[in-house]
């Protein structure tokens, strides 16, 4: 039988740059396989590789994708094996005591191939840069219009009993407190991202085994992203694993929190993640009707309109940017593979598991 699969994103276009949270989910393990190189489509197609292999084996795995190709893969991890193979550059510090074994992907290409395209390597890697800070320019700029958005909501919210139905909620929980001394963990990700493709998420994976889903409804600035962190400090306080799932267009913020030992999610269901219910355990916190001035859509509906258009245009304009990285970045790739003997694939996905066996 084939393992389960848990698909996010670890690293995001966002509107304060690119944001890495990769290290984050590499808590708890043991052994890192870091792939090095420049041929990212090689090193992703050793990532689909191996994740397909070792599912089919029956052993659950993550799968991280990447936010420059939602087709393509940043890492693998496999949290029986406290293994994970990794193809982008990590800060470590702080997030573990592990093994680390460098796969350098690069070694095995005809270099005479690549020094020949110098030139042209270095022009696609500028291009890829550029585009991409266009996109993060235009993410900030729609940032700033969605905070004049929020300012609205914020003026007409009743901030006192947005705190109380957050304890009282907090309080329906119920959540037991563990006695045992395992220093819980708290696993930061995104269930969405800003990608070439457009603004994808995997919150129906991510949530399909959850018993309970509760889905928080609301408008910009009506406190969302506290409630899920107070939320998440109520369950961490009382020592329960979190997954914190980040917002792909203010990473400061939160959009979900996810608490698998109690079978229960809180996320942000609104544009361009909105979800209803449809199952049992399925349930609506509609925080804009329970906390902001009645009347306020009404009141402010041409202020409103104008600024939910200028944010939104911001967004396209940035998602186009990402198209282009993503074209001179498939530029690139062909220059690699040029340059990759026909073997090369099978060479280092065999490596890679041979490395994974050994630590088993």
């Amino acid at each position: 039988m084939s393992g389960k699969e848990l698909h996010y994103f670890a690293g995001d276009h966002t509107a304060k740059g690119f944001h890495p949270l990769y290290a984050s989910n590499f808590q708890g393990l043991e052994h890192i396989i870091q792939l090095l190189g420049g041929h990212s489509h090689l090193k992703s197609g050793i990532l689909q590789r191996v994740a397909k292999e070792w599912k089919e084996k029956g052993y659950e795995v993550e799968v991280v994708h990447s936010s420059s190709d939602s087709k393509a893969l940043d890492s693998v991890i496999f949290p029986q094996l406290n293994v994970a193979i990794h193809g982008q550059p990590i800060h470590t510090r702080g997030f573990g005591d592990w093994t680390e074994k460098l796969v350098d992907v690069d070694s095995g290409m005809i270099f005479d191939k690549l020094n020949s395209k110098k030139e042209v390597i270095t022009s696609h890697r500028n291009q890829i840069m550029d585009a991409q800070s266009k996109a993060y320019q235009s993410f900030k700029a729609g940032l700033d219009v969605h905070d004049d958005l929020e300012s609205i909501y914020i003026s007409k919210m009743d901030f006192t009993k947005a705190d109380e139905l957050t304890q009282d909620f907090i309080q329906r929980l119920e959540i037991p407190k563990k006695t045992e001394d395992k220093k819980p963990l708290t696993k930061h990700r995104f269930f969405g991202a800003s990608t070439p493709e457009g603004v994808i998420d995997f919150i129906p994976n991510v949530t399909a085994d959850l018993a309970n889903r509760y889905f928080v409804k609301g408008r910009a600035g009506t406190g969302k992203s506290t409630f899920l962190k107070k939320v998440a400090l109520a369950a961490e306080e009382n020592k329960y694993d979190v997954e914190m799932y980040h917002c792909g267009f203010d990473p400061d913020s939160i959009d979900m929190i996810v608490v698998r030992e109690l079978g229960f999610c809180v996320f942000d269901s609104t544009d361009p993640h909105e979800y209803f219910p449809e199952r049992e355990g399925d349930r609506i916190i509609d925080l804009y009707a329970e906390t902001v001035t009645a009347g306020t859509d009404e009141k402010y509906a041409p202020e409103i309109s104008a600024l939910t258009k200028g944010y939104k245009s911001h967004m396209k304009d940035g998602i186009v940017f990402l198209q282009q990285a993503k074209s001179c970045l498939d530029e690139l790739s062909k220059v690699y593979e040029e340059a990759t003997p026909d073997t090369l694939l099978d060479e280092l996905h065999e490596a890679v598991c041979k490395e994974i066996e050994s630590y088993m």
